[in-house]
Parts: C-alpha cells; structure tokens; sequence
C-alpha cells in the first residue's frame, strides 16, 4: 500500500501522472472517492503518464471513454450513472477490463462485482481540516498473490 498526501491539484496530477508511467498492460485502477475529490485530475495525470496528449474529461454521460494515443491504450469508465451490470455488459466491459490496454473505472464501488479479483484500488479523500486542497491518496493492490 502507498500513501500520498496532495497540497494542489497540480500535486494530485503528478501523482497520477506517475501512476501512467509505469502503469502496464491489463491492468485496471479502480478509483474512489467523493464528488470533488480530484478523481478526474488524478485521471488526466494517468493519460499524461501513459503519453496521451488529447484533453481527458470524465465520461459521466457516456459511461467509457478510448484513448489510443498514448504507449498503451487507456479505457477511462465513469460508472456513476450506471442503473445495473446488464449496462456494462452492453458495452462489453470485459473486453476492456481483461485486454490489453489500462483501465480506470471512476465509481468502481458501484459495480464492485464486475471488478476482476486483481486490480489496484484508488482511494483520493479530502480532509477539510488539512486544507481545501489537501488530498490522501491511497494505492493498493487487490487480488495480489
């Protein structure tokens, strides 16, 4: 497990933009946290990390997201709006969460039963006592032998 904790969104970007750099093919990121919390700041550092330079927004009204130009494919999933796993499946969920590509799937707790057995879980919280801008950012490994 790591822990980091963030003072700016630009501190929460390079964190995720070293998520990106060594991120590997087949791998999914499951990421967690309140409405505000950073999630798609961190995301757009995950693009940056993997080499993708096309503006990165959260999916929320289109469920997925493709992003091709970078040294791996990056499926970015906002599950936010899902009503049940039969929308998942409609769009071939597994094709992405088990290719060859790196997944982020932003609200990753609403479809937890979907989510394969390893992945690597984000947690970002804020802590308004810390400041406005104060993010904990916590990686851990699920499913790891």
């Amino acid at each position: 497990m790591e822990r980091v904790e963030t003072h700016s969104a630009e501190e929460t970007y390079e964190f995720g933009k070293k998520i990106g750099q060594s991120a590997q093919a087949g791998e999914v990121y499951t990421l967690i946290g309140d409405l505000g919390a950073g999630k798609t700041i961190f995301t757009q550092g995950v693009a940056a990390g993997l080499g993708i330079t096309e503006p990165v927004n959260s999916p929320t009204f289109t469920i997925l997201q493709i992003y091709d130009g970078g040294r791996l494919p990056f499926y970015h999933f906002d599950v936010y709006r899902i009503g049940d796993a039969a929308e998942m499946d409609e769009i071939g969920y597994e094709e992405y969460f088990y290719g060859d590509g790196v997944c982020l799937v932003e609200w990753a707790n609403l479809i937890g039963e979907l989510i394969p057995p390893r992945h690597k879980r984000v947690t970002i919280e804020k802590d308004l006592t810390q400041g406005f801008d104060y993010r904990r950012i916590t990686l851990e490994a699920c499913g790891e032998t």
